[in-house]
């Protein structure tokens, strides 16, 4: 049994937490929601005042945090409290930069820090299916990997500080632009009068399939787990997912990279959630492609 503080009980970090107390740890969390902090109480999470609070004595720490200003500002105080040796995992979706800077700064105070995005959204944090992209020393990912077992499926070590954010953002850019050409192909085939099952039946088995197809299909019925039979109630919100394509574009830009189809997915998302639609899952973006804003 492991002694571990989440800071950051929502709709990641909450299922999180109540997951590696399923699998037999201390696990006290902190939240600034008093719902999220009642919906892991029921879970079986201890609830700290504070976030000093909660790591006081733990022996690994948990963020998930919803940006990279938040990160930073709860490692700097994590940094002042912990003990040495403490593990430190952020689970965040983060800019690069931020997540080196507190790399750095937890390796300074005499922490052992791992950057670990997730991929799987609110589903697979309850199911414990997610899967983490993990940045950091070796030794720092072999002490964070039993943990990280206890909430997800897949753990895969991509590199050095930061190496976890930035697998994510590829990730995820590579996941807006496809779920666009997906969205676009539908319509298309809605114009030639060609059915969604039919397309699907074609492209799901051919040159044209992918995960935005044969898991997520943006139109109602080929794929009946998808947010498309549900109105687009959010496994994966359209402003995560224009957050996370924001962050790509910060990281070519700093890189010098050239990556024009993720930077027209940003406009087409930024356009979506402008048009009030932030909240719907991102699937839904299929009704920009249509011309619908309402």
């Amino acid at each position: 049994m492991t002694t571990i503080a989440v800071i950051g009980l929502g709709n990641m970090g909450g299922p999180m937490a109540q997951n590696l107390v399923k699998a037999g740890h201390a696990v006290t969390g902190f939240d600034l929601s008093p719902a999220a902090i009642e919906e892991a109480r029921a879970g079986g999470v201890a609830i700290a005042r504070s976030v000093a609070e909660a790591v006081k004595g733990a022996e690994a720490i948990v963020t998930m945090l919803p940006a990279g200003k938040h990160v930073r500002a709860v490692w700097a105080e994590i940094v002042g409290i912990a003990g040495k040796g403490t593990l430190l995992i952020d689970s965040s979706t983060i800019d690069v930069e931020s997540a080196r800077a507190v790399h750095a700064q937890a390796e300074a105070a005499g922490l052992v820090p791992v950057d670990a995005p997730v991929s799987g959204g609110v589903g697979g944090a309850k199911a414990a299916t997610l899967t983490f992209m993990c940045g950091g020393a070796d030794a720092a990912f072999n002490r964070a990997k039993p943990l990280l077992e206890a909430m997800g499926r897949k753990i895969v070590h991509c590199g050095g500080a930061g190496a976890g954010q930035a697998a994510k953002i590829c990730n995820n850019m590579i996941l807006g632009i496809s779920m666009i050409a997906v969205g676009e192909a539908f319509v298309l085939a809605e114009k030639l009068g060609l059915s969604h099952q039919a397309l699907f039946d074609v492209a799901s088995t051919s040159s044209g399939q992918c995960w935005s197809l044969t898991t997520y299909c943006p139109v109602p019925g080929p794929v009946p787990t998808s947010p498309a039979n549900n109105g687009y109630k959010p496994g994966f919100a359209t402003a995560l997912m224009l957050k996370d394509l924001k962050l790509s574009q910060d990281a070519a830009a700093a890189a010098g990279a050239t990556t024009p189809m993720g930077a027209l997915a940003t406009q087409l998302y930024g356009l979506h959630a402008a048009w009030g639609e932030g909240g719907a899952d991102f699937s839904g973006i299929i009704e920009l492609i249509r011309g619908k804003s309402d």
